[in-house]
């Protein structure tokens, strides 16, 4: 009998199929404690999952950009993921989507149910967002007195922005009474004419971060007249404080260099653009000097009459022409006059007269000869019908009504 052997990637590919297969591990959820994290520059993190008897490798592709809190060794957490072999060690393994800490679920669901009420409500919106001042001369800060956000919030400000002036309004950050507190310092700050209002903790655990998720503080801060730096935790925790302020800041420290300019980068910008105005302005004087030295060292400037002299030439040109132009048109007017008065009209005006009367009434008799009245003395009759002169006898028909005009009157006949 011939054994028929297989190749290593055939098992492992046949146990992959099957896990692959198996409907209850395409969706896990399962609880366990971390132990060998590593968090990689790629975003990737890996890790062993373990209870008292058991563990499993597992692995979750950019945690760095979806995880809101630091995995570490010891920590309890709850993951959904699915169970794959990973071929190249023929080894089954968990692959992470979600991951969360193990105990505060009901937080994370308290948490989503008092954001929804202000968002719904616009105090998230970016309208409502006031602008965070360039060159604040007070910034007011809401923090506890003795931690280690306001010590990183002072010293930054006062390397970068050493001209303003820092208040601190001290409060509780984290217990029964810490959002009231906070609510109070937040009211009590606007008497101070503040630029900027910061308000803020260093991180913690999202039970100690959970005073800047309550209500109380959300609309303390919305209804703020100062423009509020939300600077909560540290970059990955977010608080309902930090979607209604008009500004987050991933830390306290960033808080402060959000809030105020760098003094050296002014300063020295400052310096550069006096520099390049100072530049500017020589190079424009040069410039200019150099055009009114040309413009002086024209022939124009030493010898000024030969601008006008050309000038003199054709005003002494036109005003010949001018005379003579003149001249010329009385001398025509004057001879127009001179035939005028030459003329058989100014002599004898009594012959044109009697011309144009005898002219006149040729004119006349040669009209009266072509009067139809004068036929009429002379005895003779027009036949009409209806206005209209017949002038042949074949116009008329039998029993047409005919009007014989005489000279002293009309008579009315019938064509027989």
């Amino acid at each position: 009998m011939v054994e028929e052997y297989i190749t290593v990637s055939k098992v492992t590919d046949y146990i992959g199929e099957l896990i692959g297969s198996d409907s209850n591990l395409k969706h896990i959820f399962i609880k366990g404690e971390l132990s060998n994290v590593k968090l990689y520059r790629s975003g990737h993190l890996y890790f062993t999952l373990k209870d008292e008897e058991s563990q499993i490798r597992g692995v979750m592709f950019g945690a760095r950009y979806k995880l809101k809190f630091k995995p570490k060794d010891g920590m309890k957490v709850l993951i959904e993921g699915k169970i794959e072999v990973y071929k190249n060690y023929g080894t089954y393994q968990l692959y992470v989507s979600e991951i969360s800490k193990d105990g505060i679920g009901d937080l994370h669901r308290k948490y989503e149910e008092l954001k929804e009420k202000p968002n719904k409500e616009g105090l998230f919106d970016d309208s409502h967002k006031k602008k965070i001042p360039n060159f604040p001369k007070r910034i007011g800060v809401v923090t506890a007195a003795n931690g280690a956000a306001i010590r990183d919030i002072i010293t930054t400000i006062k390397r970068r922005w050493p001209l303003c002036e820092v208040l601190l309004f001290p409060s509780l950050v984290q217990g029964d009474k810490a959002a009231e507190n906070i609510v109070y310092q937040i009211k009590r700050s606007e008497k101070f004419n503040l630029d900027t209002l910061i308000v803020g903790r260093g991180g913690g655990s999202i039970e100690d971060l959970w005073s800047f998720n309550e209500e109380i503080v959300a609309r303390a801060i919305y209804d703020c007249n100062t423009p509020v730096i939300s600077a909560v935790g540290h970059e990955i925790d977010f608080t309902i404080a930090d979607f209604v302020a008009d500004f987050r800041a991933a830390t306290p420290t960033a808080a402060a260099e959000i809030a105020v300019p760098p003094y050296e980068e002014i300063k020295n910008g400052i310096n550069q653009l006096s520099l390049r105005a100072n530049l500017a302005i020589n190079k424009t004087l040069d410039e200019n000097k150099s055009k009114l030295d040309n413009i002086v060292s024209k022939q124009l400037f030493k010898a000024p009459c030969e601008l006008y002299a050309p000038k003199e030439m054709m005003l002494d040109n036109v005003v010949r022409r001018l005379q003579h132009s003149s001249e010329s048109l009385i001398m025509r007017n004057k001879n127009k006059l001179d035939l005028l008065k030459n003329s058989n009209v100014l002599k004898n005006p009594e012959n044109i007269i009697k011309n144009q009367k005898e002219n006149y009434l040729l004119q006349l008799s040669k009209l009266e000869i072509l009067n139809p009245l004068n036929t009429l003395k002379r005895g003779y009759t027009l036949a009409k019908i209806e206005g209209k002169v017949v002038s042949s006898a074949k116009q008329l028909k039998s029993g047409d009504d005919l009007e014989v005009e005489f000279e002293d009157g009309n008579v009315n006949t019938k064509v027989i």
